[in-house]
């Protein structure tokens, strides 16, 4: 018997599971380990500050989204012994491999930041990274009368990079319906020198931030909080007060990872990043956000890797070259508030462009552009996450990327 040890039954390590139990035979067990009982679409947490979504409606319990031959262990993994091909949890038991898929992702780390964690955490400082995070910030919203409003990025990268963009487009809008718009200052603070990693979108997202008297304050590297006065300080000593601060704290891999050496400085995973197969151990795999690609960490990244590594998974385990070849295909709704959004689409090597998506010249959505269809894209696609993307159905996008319908001649801001 072969057996297949997944680490992680979030986005990427559930679709693996689905998607692997069809294409391996009855001498593989494949075995799938989490920390916790219940999968939550982390994309609903947007919306659960402004009161667009209940938390029930953005979790749902594990087991039920995966098939019945794949067996389900809640437990938490304190290593991996790489060299024997073991893996330790931390109630002792220890889980041998013949392959070790790691899908354990990134989570915010509020301690790392001297002075985030203390009495002002959910009273004055709020993150909408976790589930309790979300639902805190939707009372401290509805306390809010007015004041600095300041969203802040601790450092890159984090999951869904566009995330507190959204965010900040959404609470100006919130704003604006509650009519105290003219009473809140809105400052946007990020480490990277602009509003976004890519210069044609960011220069589209800045503009979106100007046009709504959002103030961004960039290359800000926060070396501590103080809860009183209340005030970021970076590392070159500058500071930024605010009244309510909405924080993406720093984004970390599991620490499992660390302790195992298999990882960076964030405890992500060593990996080829076209093969995703560890740059130390040709059994090991990382895939979805606990890896150390260089694209970004959203839920598309893990979809369309995943398209990539099952193909490559079956040519690997039987001795064959893996010729499938990831290419960083990330695709992106940006919600803009107001019932509109924007779509991105890009990958390692090629920037966000302006043009239609999926199918050239038709969309329905429009690229680097706000319209209504890109909204209702972004809504519907929480239906697409639980019944086509988790349970591993087909779904007709390339999971490489296509300049089909973009237009790179106009990569200027129109």
């Amino acid at each position: 018997m072969k057996r297949l040890l997944i680490l992680g039954a979030g986005t990427a390590g559930t679709m693996i599971a689905n998607k692997l139990v069809k294409r391996l035979d009855d001498t593989w067990k494949i075995t799938i380990v989490d920390g916790d009982e219940q999968h939550r679409y982390q994309p609903g947490y947007l919306f659960l500050p402004f009161g667009e979504l209940r938390p029930e409606q953005v979790v749902r319990p594990r087991r039920g989204l995966l098939p019945r031959e794949v067996d389900f262990l809640c437990a938490a993994v304190d290593r991996v012994d790489a060299p024997a091909s073991e893996v330790t949890l931390t109630d002792g038991r220890r889980l041998g491999y013949d392959y070790l898929v790691i899908a354990t992702g990134v989570s915010p780390r509020p301690d790392q930041t001297p002075g985030m964690l203390g009495p002002a955490w959910r009273e004055s400082i709020f993150d909408f990274y976790s589930l309790d995070g979300a639902q805190a910030l939707a009372i401290g919203l509805q306390d809010f009368d007015g004041g600095r409003f300041v969203v802040h990025i601790t450092d890159m990268p984090i999951k869904c990079p566009v995330a507190p963009l959204e965010f900040t487009f959404l609470a100006d809008a919130y704003f604006r319906h509650r009519g105290i718009r003219d009473r809140v200052e809105m400052v946007y603070v990020t480490p990277l020198s602009s509003a976004f990693t890519k210069p044609i979108a960011a220069a589209h997202l800045g503009s979106m931030l100007d046009d709504r008297r959002v103030t961004v304050e960039p290359d800000f590297l926060v070396e501590h909080i103080d809860a009183e006065p209340q005030r970021l300080v970076s590392y070159d000593e500058r500071e930024i007060p605010f009244d309510l601060l909405v924080t993406v704290p720093l984004n970390m891999g599991a620490d499992f990872v660390g302790r195992s050496g298999l990882g960076d400085e964030l405890n992500l995973v060593r990996v080829d990043k076209h093969t995703l197969l560890s740059k130390d151990y040709q059994n090991i795999f990382a895939v979805g956000d606990a890896s150390d690609i260089p694209a970004s960490k959203a839920g598309s990244v893990a979809h369309f890797a995943v398209e990539i590594f099952v193909d490559n998974f079956i040519d690997h385990v039987n001795g064959l070259p893996m010729y499938g070849s990831f290419d960083g295909h990330a695709n992106c709704f940006v919600e803009s508030g107001d019932g509109k959004g924007l779509l991105i689409d890009f990958n390692y090597d090629i920037e966000p462009l302006t043009g239609k998506y999926p199918l050239p010249g038709v969309g329905p959505f429009s690229l680097l552009k706000e319209t209504r269809a890109n909204h209702l894209g972004k809504l519907a696609f929480r239906w697409m996450y639980w019944n086509l993307l988790l349970p591993g159905r087909p779904i007709p996008l390339p999971a490489h990327m296509s300049m089909a319908g973009k237009h790179p001649e106009k990569e200027g801001v129109s």
